[in-house]
């Protein structure tokens, strides 16, 4: 492959929802230009994309496979992403690095839940968008009725450029109103007849392409002029009015193709070639600092590393976009986020698993290379003088969480190895060990993303491993004041121990005034205050320490061990073991022995003082809340709203949003640990949803009784 400049480079992101064709489309791309001589498919488990195992086991993508094809002395990165929405990092990584989006939609159904999500992260990133309809071949296909949807979703800014002659089983023919000609091909596919617009369509054609006139002169004042003029304009000119309309995303081109025969495809790849925009066009991405990287070969080198595929016998395959200058084999360079070192071995561009070396590539270009030391994904490499760092990729959070765990114990450590290099290939994928809940808890976009890593795990990392529900860190607070006092004396020989504490406990709640005096049960306890503590507690919420010992009763010597004691009590909440949090502490007064007074003696009295206190001032357990925002089609809405009620969710609102119900709801975390299974359950998988932490609050009483009575079982499990 030759060496392309930046202005002979475009980047593009193949999306669509899962089921819309995007691996049969990629294949038909490749066979069109030449980079294959023979089409794979879906069921063979012969692609380009879609070459992991896990992917042939399952028969759907779980990866992006780049693949790079010439077209008319242009260069085409393309990134197929999977359509599945559990593995949306694929799609969220390539949008980032990529300068168009191709949105297939599935011509059975229309505008999907996938399509929508793919949409939004387009209209977020600012990237422009070119909607390709295709199984037209389908009798399920209403060509018309999509084209509605789209445009009430879309609005006017979705232009035809093609439109099918008819649809279903006998699909072969189609009119491009850009080039004003009639496609059509053999019931096998194969090279399209080009011909004049047959008299019965001459009508609808030149309505439509009036209308891509007049889109396509909206984004230049000296093409409307001339629209105005003359009512029309060339091909060419068209060309350049579409091409500075993607660029705003003031116009969203439609074409039609039937993946499966390649029928469309060789004229789609005629558009992106002529029509789409270079990387030098686009708009320019800023490093760390803010500042404006341009994408020149000239420049300083800096290459940005998005993907990291992890294959048999090779290892890493680490994959990058050029943002600066002119990578060569052999070129040593510096990992701006890690501060090692690298050199640069053979470069590569990418067919999925089929690589050809290259001399170099230039800025904006997309490579790959392999046997890189210590470079991870989202790492940027720089040549000397240059300090580039990007961080420009956000995920999403994560909507369903697990507990896993090595069916062997002898495979623990195996396994917290293989899944940090997992997440190396999907960010989207995050590992935690919990001190809290003493469990490994492994966070995903859902039930079939946390299934595909199982199936890694097993089958290509030969661990064993189950999943088990990941606990809930609840919170313990109280409600309301109380006090206790507690002797802790143990005598055996030699020095004793001997430690006493008196302290009251209150709920804490930002700006309160402090103390001057408590009433309980009737005494009244007046506050001196001679030191204060506020500790901002690394699980949220705040312990307020204050000393108001007076006469002596204690040294100060022993408010810090006072102070661990409460602390080891606030790690473990009395109620069920959880964290405890939001809580005012006053040591008020206390005894301690000349001898046998020390540290251990008082961090025990303080412990069991806290702790019946805490018993004793209405404690309550809280439990995490969420955000929930459920994406969902309106003849689902009844029972979704059904489902989450039974959820203890409260609803907030709805909206309705680009042809689709937007339910906006609070819940509990332990009613979210199923609701991706269920939500897909009730709605056929055409609803999507995003969560975000946003409080802890009360419990109800029946629960919290519950949890109680769970716990006290467990302590008497441990116990025998």
């Amino acid at each position: 492959m030759k060496v392309y400049q930046t202005n002979e480079i475009k980047n593009i992101a193949l999306l669509g929802s899962a089921g819309s064709g995007k691996t049969t489309l990629a294949e038909a791309m490749l066979f069109e230009s030449g980079v294959i001589k023979r089409r794979g498919s879906v069921e063979a488990k012969n692609t380009v994309s879609d070459y992991f195992p896990v992917e042939q086991e399952y028969g759907y993508s779980v990866f992006s496979t780049v693949f790079s094809v010439e077209w008319n002395n242009k260069k085409l990165n393309i990134i197929d992403c999977p359509g599945s929405d559990d593995f949306v990092g694929g799609a969220i990584t390539a949008l980032n690095v990529t300068d168009q989006a191709l949105v297939l939609i599935n011509g059975q159904y229309g505008p999907e839940v996938g399509t929508q999500n793919n949409f939004r992260y387009t209209e977020k990133l600012k990237k422009p968008v070119i909607f390709l309809i295709n199984q037209l071949d389908s009798d399920k296909c209403d060509f018309d009725a999509i084209i509605s949807s789209m445009k009430d979703i879309y609005g006017s800014k979705c232009v035809q450029i093609q439109y099918p002659i008819s649809t279903g089983p006998d699909f072969n023919s189609l009119i491009d109103v850009l080039l004003m000609k009639k496609y059509s091909w053999k019931p096998e596919g194969g090279a399209p007849i080009i011909e004049d617009i047959p008299a019965e369509e001459m009508d609808k054609a030149i309505e439509l392409h009036k209308a891509l006139v007049e889109a396509a002169a909206e984004n230049d004042e000296t093409l409307m002029e001339k629209f105005f003029e003359e009512g029309t304009l060339t091909e060419n000119e068209l060309r350049e009015g579409i091409r500075k309309g993607l660029i705003t995303r003031s116009i969203f081109p439609v074409f039609c193709v039937c993946a499966g025969k390649s029928m469309g495809v060789h004229r789609l790849m005629e558009f992106l070639g002529n029509v789409v925009p270079f990387v030098s066009e686009m708009p320019k991405v800023h490093n760390t600092r803010g500042e404006e990287i341009t994408p020149d070969a000239a420049g300083p080198e800096s290459l940005y590393f998005f993907k990291t595929g992890v294959e048999p016998h090779i290892g890493d395959v680490c994959y990058f976009k050029v943002m600066s200058g002119c990578v060569k084999p052999g070129d040593d360079l510096s990992n701006a986020d890690r501060g090692s070192k690298e050199r640069i071995g053979s470069i590569y561009v990418c067919a999925g698993a089929n690589r050809t070396a290259v001399d170099c590539l230039n800025a904006g270009d997309i490579g790959c290379t392999v046997k890189l030391k210590d470079v991870k994904t989202g790492n940027t490499l720089n040549d000397k003088g240059c300090e580039n760092r990007f961080d420009f990729i956000k995920y999403p959070n994560s909507k369903y969480s697990r507990a896993i765990k090595a069916v062997n114990e002898a495979d623990t450590e195996k396994l917290m190895a293989a899944l940090l290099k997992m997440r190396q290939e999907d960010p989207t994928w995050v590992v935690e060990q919990s001190k809290e809940l003493k469990q490994t808890i492994v966070h995903g976009q859902g039930e079939f993303h946390l299934r595909t890593l199982k199936w890694r795990l097993e089958n290509n990392e030969k661990i064993p491993v189950k999943y088990v529900d990941a606990k809930i860190p609840y919170r313990e607070t109280i409600t309301k004041s109380a006090r206790a006092d507690y002797r802790h004396k143990k005598q055996s020989g030699g020095a004793g121990q001997f430690g006493e504490v008196h302290l009251i406990v209150e709920p804490y709640a930002e700006g309160m005034p402090d103390p001057v005096s408590y009433k309980i049960n009737g005494q009244e306890f007046r506050v001196n205050i001679k030191g204060k503590e506020v500790i901002n507690l690394d699980w949220g919420g705040k312990l307020v320490f204050i000393n108001s010992v007076v006469g002596g009763a204690i040294d100060t010597r022993f408010m810090p061990a006072i102070l661990k004691g409460i602390m080891e009590r606030m790690e473990q909440g009395p109620l069920t073991g959880s964290y405890a949090r939001d809580v005012r502490v006053v040591v008020y007064d206390g005894k301690m022995h000349p001898v046998d007074s020390n540290e251990l003696s008082f961090m025990l009295a303080a412990r069991h003082a806290f702790s019946e206190a805490f018993k004793n001032a209405g404690p309550k357990i809280l439990e995490p809340i969420y955000d929930l925002e459920v994406y969902v089609p309106s003849d689902f809405m009844g029972d979704v709203m059904s489902d989450l009620q039974g959820r203890r969710a409260l609803i907030m609102g709805m909206d309705s949003e680009a042809g689709y119900q937007k339910l906006q709801a609070k819940i509990p975390l332990k009613e979210l640990a199923s609701y991706s299974i269920s939500l897909s359950s009730i709605t056929g998988g055409r609803a999507s949803f995003t969560t975000k932490f946003a409080s802890y609050e009360l419990v109800p009483n029946d629960i919290q009784q519950q949890l109680i009575k769970e716990h006290e079982a467990e302590l008497e499990d441990k116990d025998e």
